[in-house]
């Protein structure tokens, strides 16, 4: 397990490395360049070339490339162009508020889809079944701008129930009570995309265990359904479930941009559309880096869990380690 470990640690070092340099890459390799943003009418040419300068902008983009680097094993994420300011200062606030907006979406989704995917399973083409299967359609072919507009329509504008937008309401910051309102309407727009997905991954998932031969065995030899659900078939059918959470989980950092610009949430999602407008790099860069390290994380934690759930993941030919 240790020597598995190890192994899949080094592989996500080495993709670190790489995505920050395809992002670096792709960023300076962009319509314009960076130094486009702060080039306005009727600048000289002469100023443009201090404002490089003073920016650093105007070195080799391998040197650039080196100093960005170090400066994010420093902690130190850069400046935005226009009015100097740390990237971190913009954008840690904004990575808080997207977690508490995808954490309860995606934790209510869990919560709901994986038991009633699994439910289903054992119910096939039943009412519940049938239920799953219209949510999970809805889910999938419903745009989330249209319904987050639709539920605004609905519940902010017409009935006054719910607020209309933003994450608080002005001069009610910090108020636990004022956020759950203001959680509701965005939240219900993720589950439903969330949900979709989870009770039908976990459904088949369940199906495709429960036609195995060791489950007809086991329920030839008498053994309860229940045990035989919860003992010998769920901890297969989680394998497909565990990748498809480590797939998403980047999503409790890079948010959904539609949703929260819908929502007016000051998420990273929506910070990311702002400063792609903006052309400001620095932010775009960390923000891509912050998503990539999270996916990186994800995979890791899917490939650990691999082991916990089924011990041959750990292992190739020969029977040693993968």
């Amino acid at each position: 397990m240790t020597e598995y470990f190890i192994r899949r640690v080094l592989q996500s070092i080495l993709v670190l490395f790489l995505i920050t340099l395809i992002t670096f890459g792709l960023i300076h390799a962009a319509p314009g360049g960076p130094t486009k943003i702060f080039l306005a009418p009727g600048l000289s040419q002469e100023a443009a070339k201090i404002q490089a300068h003073n920016l650093g902008l105007d070195q080799p983009v391998a040197v650039q490339y080196i100093k960005w680097v170090g400066g994010l094993l420093k902690g130190d994420l850069g400046y935005t162009f226009k009015n100097h300011l740390p990237v971190g200062q913009i954008l840690w606030p904004t990575v808080g508020n997207t977690v508490v907006l995808m954490g309860v979406a995606w934790l209510l989704s869990l919560l709901i889809a994986v038991p009633w995917g699994i439910y289903n399973s054992t119910k096939e083409y039943g009412l519940s079944d049938q239920t799953a299967s219209f949510v999970s359609y809805v889910g999938f072919a419903m745009p989330t701008f249209w319904f987050g507009i639709l539920l605004q329509e609905m519940f902010a504008l017409n009935l006054d129930w719910l607020p209309l937008s933003d994450m608080w309401t002005m001069g009610k910051e910090g108020n636990i009570g004022n956020l759950f309102m203001h959680l509701i309407l965005p939240v219900t727009v993720l589950t439903l995309g969330f949900l979709a997905a989870y009770s039908k991954y976990a459904r088949s998932s369940m199906l495709e265990v429960l036609e195995q031969d060791y489950i007809r065995t086991a329920r030839a030899k008498g053994v309860k359904e229940r045990r035989v659900i919860f003992r010998h078939a769920l901890r297969n059918a989680l394998i497909p479930i565990i990748t498809v959470l480590g797939l998403d989980l980047p999503i409790l950092v890079g948010g959904a941009a539609l949703t929260e610009s819908v929502f007016n949430w000051p998420g990273m999602g929506r910070l990311f559309i702002d400063m792609a407008v903006a052309r400001e790099y620095s932010v775009l860069m960390a923000i891509t880096l912050i998503t990539a390290v999270v996916v990186i994380i994800g995979n890791l934690i899917a490939d650990i869990l691999y082991a916990v759930v089924d011990p041959r993941v750990q292992l190739g030919k020969g029977g040693r380690s993968a």
